[in-house]
């Protein structure tokens, strides 16, 4: 069997960056810079999701330069989308009036930004810049108003019978044989999607529209009656997404953009804009899965189950975000703030394999692991590595020492001999992070652990000594003589017990640290597993 080839750092990102670029050189097109795109929506608050995107455009933008060529990321924010509906937690800001409006034209109910567009907007640049990720930022609003798109507007609409026969027979959708794939926003009301566009008059460049009651969502959004004319030179309104994304791409000259399933229909048809109607081939793609919550739910910013990276980053640092949208693209996956532990851990020991503390034998999954290490630090690893404290481990300590706990944790991690000395910063901060997290989350998910029946029984056993109203002697000797006395190796016995507690095969002494932690305590997390 040959050995499987191994492209630029092995990993899922280095594969679409080449496979880009086969493509890009069989379209023999220029490629002095290769810009990749990621659409931010406005409308609501960005949640992990979002930042998603772009953090996986901008992994393939490093990976392209990796191989040697120049790349970057647009962050692109439509912040001239209609609000549809008020997101889940802003009914007080009385937004009702503003259904139908362009985001980029209703006022920032928070006072801080131009807009409602621009704050939220802001909030997924702040997350983007926490994380690191480089970007250049660009408005819907300001792309419009600079007539950046006119001649692939212009383009659309001189075509707009053919494209809306082709949207019918692509995805049923038959609304575009009957208007024209443009919103003007209404020069009377300010609303976007109530103006719709019934001719185009193509010598003057301008759409004559009618603003009427129009259903969005569920919900009916009252037009004002007027009828009137737009330039779409000057004038503000949008394309529609099933046309947008191709006249953005034809634009910017994009050459990659990923898409979540949910807007399947809208990037097949903008692919067939592209190439058909502006003779632009579209970008290559990659589509992803949604993430869930816990419920099974889609991550939504109108449901309100946002999780944002500035909540993540109360809880967990940078690299945890980055590693989990790095690790893979594909498969739909549940997340929530109980998984930030599990990917804190995760990074030191992918960090151990880098360093070559962990041993991995086969030189494919190595290459490939050292490859995930080089992205989540954005391909500027650092020159060694981190002092690793099991997060896990922190949250337990920060559970028992609400006061004074920076400085008693850390006494106790010395006591432990998990670290040498006091005052280190990284430290320090990860023991405020995981500090907040054990004051907001009560319980942690429960580890999953493979036992047999032996190990439960000693379990059993233990937790019978553990609920004893007066104290064990000695912990440690009683967990020892409980595994000889039932068949179980001692050190398998403290390896199981250390991954329900900690999630991990070592710890601290295990006797003193349930001590710790309270011998109820653990017998009430060890039951669960009984």
């Amino acid at each position: 069997m040959s050995e499987e080839k191994i492209i630029g750092k092995g990993t899922w990102i280095d594969k679409l960056a080449s496979e880009l670029l086969e493509r890009e050189k069989e379209l023999g097109r220029n490629l002095d810079l290769i810009n990749v795109e990621s659409g931010l929506g406005a409308s609501g608050i960005p949640h992990i999701g979002s930042l998603g995107d772009a953090v996986r455009a901008y992994g393939v933008k490093l990976a392209l330069e990796n191989l040697g060529y120049k790349s970057e990321l647009i962050a692109y924010s439509d912040d001239l989308d209609g609000l549809r509906k008020i997101p889940e937690g802003m009914q007080e800001f009385g937004l009702d009036e503003h259904l139908g409006k362009p985001v980029s034209l209703i006022p920032d109910p928070y006072g801080c930004h131009d807009s409602y567009g621009m704050h939220m907007s802001s909030i997924l640049l702040d997350g983007l810049d926490k994380v690191g990720i480089e970007y250049e930022f660009r408005r819907a609003k300001e792309t419009y108003n600079q007539g950046l798109l006119k001649n692939q507007i212009h383009t659309i609409l001189e075509n707009s019978t053919k494209i809306g026969d082709k949207i019918s027979e692509l995805v049923g959708q038959e609304k575009y044989q009957k208007y024209l794939p443009y919103f003007p926003v209404c020069k009377e009301c300010n609303r976007l999607y109530t103006a719709e566009a019934t001719e185009y008059i193509s010598d003057k460049k301008i759409v004559k529209y009618n603003c009427h009651d129009t259903e969005i969502g569920s919900k009916m959004i009252k037009g004002c009656g007027h009828q009137g004319e737009a330039d779409i030179t000057k004038d503000l309104g949008k394309l529609a997404w099933k046309v947008e994304f191709a006249a953005r791409w034809s634009a910017f000259d994009i050459r990659f953009e990923a898409y979540g399933k949910d807007i399947m229909d809208s990037v097949k048809v903008n692919d067939w804009v592209a190439d058909d109607i502006l003779q632009f081939p579209h970008p290559h793609h990659v589509k992803y899965e949604m993430f869930l919550d816990k419920g099974g739910k889609k991550i939504s910013k109108s449901l309100g189950n946002v999780i944002t990276a500035q909540k993540w980053l109360e809880f967990g640092n940078s690299k945890s975000i980055l590693l989990l949208l790095y690790k893979r693209i594909t498969g739909a996956r549940e997340l929530g703030f109980d998984d930030i532990p599990g990917l804190m851990n995760e990074y030191n020991e992918l960090e151990d394999t880098y360093f070559g503390r962990i041993k991995v034998d086969n030189q494919a999954k190595l290459t490939k692991l050292k490859g995930l290490y080089e992205y989540v630090n954005l391909l500027n690893p650092p020159k060694q590595s981190s002092i690793h404290v099991n997060y896990r481990l922190l949250i337990e300590l920060t559970k028992i020492f609400k006061e004074n706990r920076n400085e008693r944790v850390m006494k106790k991690l010395i006591d432990y001999g998990v670290i040498k000395e006091e005052g280190n910063q990284e430290i320090q901060k990860l023991i405020e992070i995981a500090g907040n997290y054990s004051d907001e989350f009560d319980e942690q998910e429960k580890i999953e652990v493979e036992l047999d029946n032996t190990a439960k029984k000693a379990i059993s056993l233990l937790i019978t000594e553990l609920e004893k109203e007066e104290d064990p002697e000695d912990i440690q000797n009683t967990i020892y003589q409980i595994a000889k006395g039932n068949d179980v190796q001692p050190k398998d016995f403290f390896r199981i017990l250390y991954q329900i507690i900690l999630g991990t095969s070592r710890g601290p002494k295990i006797g003193p640290f349930i001590t710790d932690i309270g011998r109820k305590q653990v017998a009430k997390t060890l039951s669960e597993y009984v």
